[in-house]
């Protein structure tokens, strides 16, 4: 192929990311885009002036000239969304989680072994540019074995309702939300290494805090105050079979003073900052060192890393090589979210 046809699935606000992306693709025809709402489907497709809106999921499945889709749904059709357009010969760009549970996770790898097109899950912090440059230092041996993680993601008042705020359209909160990037950054970082064991704790004490005045917060269009089911913030412990533990914790909200991002790593021979700004800590001289880096994006910046996300996908369905988030991540990331849900739950240590 010369170029990748592509239907966007889903034009919630994640979808304005992935559209803008394949449109600065030369190598991309946005082909199609479906949702359950016609009507919101045809203005996205106005907006970044796409082919066709579909009526039906069938009808993308079944359309020869889509060669890829990209899934922008609730998390409850991720694998079901992800296994049918595979099953149709399309390669598929699902956004994280990958799934609801470990058993869908598990379909959908089996989906692409048997299809044999390409997955890429959507953990975009993978393609951030201070990512890319503290991959670059761990993959040379500049922090050495790398045996402890601290990532945080705090929101003081963040809830955004709708189908965030329910969990059986969104499997969780903050935790399957915001939680799964931060892990997910942190185990890529540190080698994906296989888990051990889990101790964690969800909390739901605050809900959505709609009583609150005189702050703003990002709200879905059916936000509805009184309606929450899903955890106010989780922590946990994470204990791998090297040995390496990582300690994160996420929330919607929170009495606390700011939100607040954090990623740091810790290794034999030094260690790093991801978040909120990129930093290196080392030594030199029997004197510690604080380096950081000159590069154009410090800290997290969405629509480049999204940029590098849609073009690496682009890329891997068109070369054929292996994408950098590929379906067994998501497999492995989707073990450690329910893992914390189940030790949450049982109140005690879930070991793998």
């Amino acid at each position: 192929m010369s170029s990748l046809r592509v239907c966007v699935i889903g034009t919630g606000s994640i979808s304005d990311l992935h559209f803008q992306s394949y449109v600065n693709n030369p190598d991309v025809i946005l082909h199609g885009v479906y949702d359950f709402s016609k009507e919101r489907a045809e203005e996205k497709a106005r907006k970044y002036g796409v082919n066709r809106v579909f009526g039906s999921l069938e009808e993308v499945y079944n359309d020869p000239e889509i060669d890829a889709v990209s899934i922008c749904t609730w998390n409850n059709t991720h694998a079901e969304i992800s296994i049918g357009a595979l099953k149709g010969g399309k390669h598929v760009l699902v956004e994280k989680p990958l799934s609801m549970n470990v058993a869908e996770a598990l379909e959908v790898e089996e989906a692409v072994r048997k299809y044999k097109k390409t997955l890429q899950v959507g953990f975009v912090r993978r393609f951030a540019t201070n990512t890319k440059v503290l991959k670059a230092f761990i993959d040379n041996g500049k922090l050495g074995e790398i045996y402890y993680a601290k990532a945080s993601c705090l929101r003081r008042l963040g809830n955004p309702g709708g189908w965030f705020a329910d969990k059986e359209r969104s499997g969780g909160g903050p935790l399957i939300d915001l939680g799964v990037h931060i892990i997910d950054i942190c185990w890529y970082l540190m080698g994906r290494p296989k888990v051990k064991s889990i101790s964690a704790n969800t909390y739901h004490t605050l809900g959505n805090r709609g009583n609150i005045e005189n702050l703003s917060f990002y709200k879905t269009a059916d936000y509805e105050k009184g309606k929450n089911t899903v955890e106010d913030m989780a922590n946990a412990l994470i204990t791998f079979e090297n040995g390496a533990s990582l300690m994160v914790d996420v929330s919607f909200t929170l009495h606390a003073k700011k939100d607040e991002i954090q990623v740091k790593l810790f290794g034999s021979k030094g260690g790093a900052e991801l978040e909120p700004e990129l930093l290196l800590i080392s030594e030199e001289n029997n004197t510690i060192l604080n380096i950081q880096p000159q590069i154009d994006h410090l800290t997290f910046d969405f629509a480049n890393a999204f940029q590098n996300e849609i073009d690496s996908f682009v890329t891997s369905c068109l070369t054929g090589t292996n994408p950098i988030a590929p379906v067994e991540d998501g497999v492995e990331i989707m073990k450690i979210l329910a893992g914390i849900y189940e030790a949450s739950n049982k109140r005690g240590v879930v070991n793998f």
